[in-house]
């Protein structure tokens, strides 16, 4: 992080919480540091001016200052609000999952990543435009995979490194990728794919987002790209996702 005793920072708010009589402890990710905290103090006042650019999903840029332990938020200013993701529980509830997941794979102080915080700001647009949420989310999962070090092997098999042929395939959590039929048969812990999911896996793998958002996989290969990516998620991160649960209250 930088030296200096104030510095501005675009960032997104995360998450926040009640801290000490009336100030908050929020968790930002920034394009120029990284994930970091900061205390907005008197934030939970009613007279506060810096509460309502600090609500969680909010891109703002936030002058910051060093305290003794945390940073300290001096000023902020909303470049977007995202409205609209407030105003509709199943898109809040989607918002809550990038951020989770982004919060997950993260560790703060570890330098800035302007390309992630270019990708969470665009999926958060995204969502607050698009009516089908699923094509922003699992194009950001598999982008965030990229940025993390966890970018699954989708082209050649994982075990014998034959080139995926176009047919049913295996997927092995622990290995990180596509396992063929001939290698997969009989062996434990492997989930299968069929070759449209994997199809369009690719596809969000390697396409501009403009491209990927044509794709019209069916019900079935969405719900099957789904789950894998969520058994994915939870062997990386040992631990299962808080925010799919409440996604799934929210359809019913």
């Amino acid at each position: 992080m930088t030296d200096f005793r104030s510095f501005r920072a675009s960032t997104v708010v995360l998450r926040h919480k009640d801290w000490g009589e009336a100030d908050q402890l929020l968790t930002l990710y920034t394009r120029e540091h990284g994930k970091v905290r900061a205390v907005a103090k008197g934030a939970r006042k009613i007279t506060s001016r810096k509460a309502g650019h600090l609500q969680p999903f909010t891109y703002a840029t936030l002058q910051l200052a060093k305290g003794r332990d945390l940073l300290i938020v001096t000023q902020a200013e909303t470049v977007n609000a995202f409205l609209a993701i407030g105003e509709d529980l199943m898109k809040t509830g989607y918002a809550s999952y990038i951020v989770e997941l982004l919060d997950r794979f993260t560790y703060e102080d570890d330098g800035g990543h302007s390309a992630t915080f270019k990708l969470l700001v665009d999926t958060l647009e995204r969502l607050e435009k698009e009516s089908d949420a699923w094509t922003a989310v699992r194009y950001y999962e598999m982008r965030l995979l990229d940025h993390v070090g966890f970018r699954p092997q989708l082209l050649e098999c994982v075990n014998c490194a034959r080139a995926i042929l176009p047919e049913d395939q295996y997927f092995s959590f622990s290995a990180g990728g596509a396992i063929c039929p001939r290698c997969g048969n009989g062996l434990p812990n492997l989930t299968s794919i069929s070759v449209e999911t994997l199809k369009y896996l690719r596809h969000f793998q390697r396409s501009s987002y403009r491209d990927a958002s044509r794709a019209q996989p069916s019900p079935a290969s969405k719900k099957e790209a789904e789950a894998l990516m969520q058994g994915y998620f939870t062997y990386l991160l040992e631990r299962a996702l808080n925010t799919p649960g409440f996604i799934k209250r929210v359809k019913k």
